[in-house]
């Protein structure tokens, strides 16, 4: 049904222009023209000027061909993780690589191959189908600011797959919530070797709370993360201020909140524990925290409209569509909070943000196959 060689060649220049978080003009550009050939309708929405990305969400439209039936949103996203200059992907025995030391860019180039194969084969077959929207965001690499800044006026469909995650025939219908958490906290400088008993090491107070923490993985719901711990002026000088960085996730709402209280609380008790007097002075070690809430958790039943559609388009090539539950945060996340009913399928993309990334012609064309069938079925 599909064409391997035609889906090596697309994937190939989509490899090979570079598309960096907020560096997506020239990418942008390629994929108006390709998907105007497709016979859609493009249009590109104000995301960009409001995140400084090069290009805001590109919103393709293609009409329905012989069947009235409701809408169906695909979602890719066109930027990637760096190091993304430069980009050289290499095929061998059916596998594409980065030449050199970049990424290659499946994370989600796989992705826009796929769903551009699909509508080939949707075009050639003159396959009836309902319309199809597809949403192709910027900047999801760097905390799904497209998508969040989405210009949901232009789509009209109310259910959805996003082509977003490793592997083939597993649909990801539950993802976490997350928080990320910025921490501040001061202690006193002094002299190290002169006058340590005069300061109050912010490095040691940060320290005991990130200790106390419970981080990883907390239960089969839930995770927790310090990510980056900065601060300090000079080995001579008792630290004055640190800031950390971390996250939370999870499926639950409560253990998210409970998670990101508790993050807090060990380092409020920490700085508590070291505030003393000082010369007859009382010195406090003060904490400023930021929590903002990153995506909500995403949860379609298993028996909802969108995932039943997909594994009956997956009956119909004689596969079978493994549920699971999702880890990360993705472009899906936001699509349901919009009431955009929408599920993750796998791509086929391996060692996503590396310079192994990896993803083969053939898994390439398993998705391709699947997603014709969805939209046939729709």
């Amino acid at each position: 049904m599909v064409n391997q060689q035609r889906i090596a060649a697309e994937f190939s220049r989509l490899a090979g222009i570079s598309s960096p978080a907020f560096g997506e003009g020239e990418i942008s550009r390629y994929l108006i023209k390709r998907l105007q050939e497709l016979g859609a309708t493009v249009v590109m929405d104000d995301a960009g000027e409001k995140i400084g990305s090069e290009s805001g969400n590109l919103v393709a439209t293609f009409p329905a061909n012989g069947k009235d039936s409701e809408p169906l949103l695909v979602s890719v996203h066109m930027d990637t993780v760096g190091p993304a200059e430069g980009v050289q992907p290499v095929l061998n025995d059916g596998v594409f690589t980065s030449a050199g030391e970049t990424i290659l860019g499946a994370d989600d180039k796989a992705g826009i191959t796929e769903i551009i194969e699909a509508l080939e084969v949707v075009r050639e077959q003159n396959i009836p189908h309902g319309p199809v929207e597809l949403v192709v965001a910027v900047c999801e690499e760097v905390g799904l600011l497209g998508v969040k800044h989405l210009d949901c006026s232009l789509v009209k469909s109310r259910r959805g797959v996003a082509l977003d995650t490793s592997g083939t025939d597993w649909l990801i219908n539950t993802a976490p919530g997350a928080n990320k958490m910025r921490f501040e906290i001061v202690g006193r400088e002094s002299h190290a070797g002169i006058a340590p008993e005069q300061g109050i090491s912010a490095i040691a107070v940060a320290a005991k709370g990130v200790a106390a923490m419970r981080l990883g993985r907390i239960d089969h719901e839930t995770t927790a993360n310090i990510g980056t711990f900065n601060g300090g002026e000079a080995t001579n000088i008792i630290p004055r201020k640190v800031v950390l960085e971390g996250e939370a996730r999870s499926h639950d709402e409560t253990k998210l909140a409970a998670q990101t209280e508790h993050m807090i609380a060990c380092l409020e008790d920490a700085a508590r524990e070291a505030s003393c007097v000082i010369d007859g002075e009382q010195v406090d070690v003060t904490v400023s925290r930021e929590v903002t809430a990153d995506y909500p958790r995403m949860a379609v039943a298993t028996d909802a409209s969108i995932v039943q559609l997909a594994q009956q388009a997956a009956a119909g090539l004689d596969r079978t569509l493994e549920v699971r539950d999702g880890g990360g945060g993705s472009d899906a996340n936001i699509l349901n909070s919009y009431g955009i009913e929408t599920v993750i399928l796998g791509t086929g993309m391996c060692k996503v943000h590396s310079v192994d990334e990896s993803v083969s012609v053939a898994d390439m064309a398993r998705v391709a196959e699947l997603l014709v069938e969805i939209i046939r079925l729709a």
